[in-house]
């Protein structure tokens, strides 16, 4: 098995590092990590390097020892970004949290015209941390050490205008009255930036589709069966990652 990550804010260069608060709290207390364990250190931004436990002091502060070169992973290609719509309820940590599992590099959350959820003031805010907090959580959890990053929410304006700016853009819709392309057989580019749109529980709507085919997006299928929102984005990220050799 992999050895577990924790995130520092600086990736320490010397021989030993002393990992504290609630980052060292976890190791002790939760993974109960016992000398001799191999640990990874990163920023997330994929700097890292890998060391050994030396020793657990008290409850919240683990000494790692044996620190190799710091490493630092290049940024995949293509990058993908998906812009996920809000969902109900705490679907859209499951959405976030699975998506960074399987790979995402950005994820854009967007308030589209059909969304029950509406992220407005402190609540907005809060709800917003959520998602990072998950990122986070389940880029440790999955062992990266570059975690994806979430943008603040965006209008469909906004959407729009980032559409234009992608090497290749598409928006996930199933309404069988538009003509759609299956993404398991479109021509993706090798480099650059992949920007998927997945749309609420009601759909994208005319209008929002309308703004996104004239922004450059295609629109596309994934299949014959129609996935809730929060699980389209993960199973096209994963479509993705295997079509691009991202996976192999």
């Amino acid at each position: 098995m992999t050895a577990p990550v924790f995130v520092v804010e600086r990736v320490p260069e010397g021989p030993e590092f002393v990992l504290e608060g609630p980052e060292g709290r976890h190791a002790v207390a939760v993974k109960r990590l016992r000398p001799g364990e191999d640990v990874v250190l990163t920023d997330g931004h994929g700097r890292w390097t890998e060391g050994v436990v030396a020793a657990a002091e008290g409850k919240d502060r683990l000494h790692v020892t044996d620190l190799v070169a710091v490493h630092e992973e290049a940024a995949p290609a293509p990058r993908i970004t998906v812009v996920q719509a809000l969902p109900k309820g705490d679907r859209g940590e499951v959405a976030v949290e699975t998506m960074t599992e399987t790979g995402v590099d950005a994820i854009v959350p967007w308030q589209a015209s059909r969304c029950v959820t509406q992220w407005r003031g402190d609540r907005g805010l809060k709800s917003l941390a959520k998602w990072r907090a998950t990122a986070r959580e389940a880029g440790k959890q999955s062992r990266r050490v570059r975690f994806p990053e979430v943008a603040d929410a965006l209008t469909t304006k906004q959407v729009a205008a980032l559409l234009t700016t992608a090497d290749f853009a598409a928006v996930l819709h199933e309404d069988r009255e538009h003509d759609s392309e299956p993404l398991a057989t479109v021509q993706l580019p090798a480099q650059g930036e992949i920007v998927l749109v997945v749309g609420p529980e009601g759909g994208v709507s005319p209008d929002e589709l309308a703004a996104f085919a004239g922004a450059g997006a295609r629109i596309c299928r994934l299949g014959t069966s129609v996935l809730r929102t929060s699980t389209a984005g993960t199973a096209a990220t994963a479509l993705l990652m295997g079509r691009t050799g991202r996976w192999a």
